[in-house]
């Protein structure tokens, strides 16, 4: 079987998905995704979602997978919203939180029990995450937390710089609030939440019981859904109904399945 249609010979127990360009593009599901899914599904496998994305919850995805003909409850999409709750309760249990970001990862830290304080004096983690909120004031109590004060660690939901829009457009994501605080602090970020982080996949992987080599990660970013799966050591498949196409398959990806879609993913 040649590298241009390299595919899975095997049903794994869990299947790991990105979600805008490889189940949807938009708001339209890709071909043969439900179907697919559905028969992972029927054959018995784990399937979860996953997303860099901090600004918006589990339940939203859920309901838009739902929508577009993918049964899905909020349980099934991990976010980095999750992973950071994740790894502060089992690097950071009793940490005084200070997090640059929207309301959807407050609400989720507050609901996890963990304390949110502006006061630097207190601080024990700062976290850098997608904040079109982002003020002056913010980057001050990080700036004290981290350096007047000299007791907190910096921490980041996803390494992104920027969100991409239809269109061409986009907007600074969280890397962007991450290097402000570097820059003016000299504190190198302890600790990266998403793609390509494995701590996505662990986070995810967490209570299962599966190990990873049962597992398989697909997704249509070679640098982000890929590097991940490559760095976790885990299986993965590229679709080329997003970023990535044929011609961007270098020798270093030779270990990854190819797929036009995800049709081919599921075996009869």
């Amino acid at each position: 079987m040649t590298r241009e249609n390299r595919l899975p010979t095997r049903i794994y127990k869990a299947y790991f998905f990105d979600l805008d360009g490889t189940v949807y593009l938009g708001d339209e599901p890709l071909p043969g995704a439900a179907a697919t899914i559905q028969a992972l599904k029927d054959a018995g496998a784990l399937v979860r979602y996953l997303s860099n994305n901090p600004t918006r919850t589990s339940s939203e995805y859920a309901d838009k997978l739902t929508g577009l003909g993918i049964p899905t409850v909020a349980g099934d999409v991990i976010t980095t919203i999750q992973t950071t709750i994740w790894w502060l309760k089992n690097n950071r249990p009793n940490a005084v939180v200070f997090p640059i970001a929207e309301r959807p990862l407050i609400d989720a830290l507050q609901q996890a029990g963990f304390r949110i304080s502006d006061d630097a004096s207190q601080i024990d983690v700062v976290i850098a995450s997608y904040d079109r909120t982002f003020t002056y004031a913010k980057l001050q109590t990080a700036f004290d937390a981290l350096w007047v004060n000299k007791r907190a660690i910096l921490i980041q939901t996803n390494p992104d710089r920027y969100c991409p829009f239809p269109g061409g457009r986009g907007e600074p994501d969280a890397a962007a609030i991450t290097a402000a605080i570097e820059a003016c602090t000299g504190v190198k970020c302890s600790a990266n939440m998403g793609k390509p982080s494995p701590l996505l996949l662990q986070a995810a992987l967490d209570g299962t019981g599966i190990a990873f080599e049962d597992c398989l990660m697909t997704g249509d970013r070679l640098a982000t859904d890929i590097q991940m799966a490559i760095d976790a050591g885990i299986d993965a498949a590229v679709v080329f109904t997003g970023e990535t196409k044929s011609s961007d398959m270098t020798d270093e990806y030779a270990g990854v399945y190819r797929l036009n879609s995800l049709v081919k993913l599921a075996l009869k």
